[in-house]
């Protein structure tokens, strides 16, 4: 639930924020849902050549699912908290090549406390199938 002093975002504000940013621009998200009672963001982003491992592969390149995690995360929590937020840490763990398809990103939050806030972040392929987990870490202060 939603702290009774902090105002939530919603997924058009989201939206927003995410659209001013040229990096966030460049991985093409879009918020698919930003549900504050069930602390979830869920976001796509389109494949791009740019995205490609090696050229023609059409096999996404580890560092920008990373970077969908990071963003889709800190989202979440700042969802919570009313504004974007910095990452203090994140990890990741890649458990299937994601191989010509959009990627769907589903983030909850953990926590969205005073100081510091966490959420973890399923990606999934356009079919359902799970291909990495993650974790962020962000300063809520």
């Amino acid at each position: 639930m939603s702290k009774p002093d902090v105002k939530t975002l919603t997924a058009a504000e989201i939206q927003q924020m995410l659209d001013v940013s040229p990096f966030n621009l460049f991985l093409g998200l879009e918020v698919i849902k930003a549900d504050p009672e069930t602390q979830e963001v869920t976001m796509r982003s389109p494949m791009k050549p740019e995205f490609e491992r090696r050229p023609g592969s059409k096999q996404w390149h580890g560092g920008v699912i990373a970077s969908v995690i990071d963003t889709v995360g800190d989202f979440a929590v700042g969802m919570m908290v009313g504004r974007g937020l910095p990452t203090v840490n994140f990890r990741v763990d890649y458990l299937k090549p994601a191989v010509d398809t959009a990627l769907v990103a589903v983030s909850r939050v953990r926590r969205a406390g005073r100081s510091v806030g966490v959420a973890d972040v399923d990606v999934f392929d356009e079919k359902g199938a799970l291909l990495a987990i993650g974790r962020g870490t962000y300063s809520t202060l």
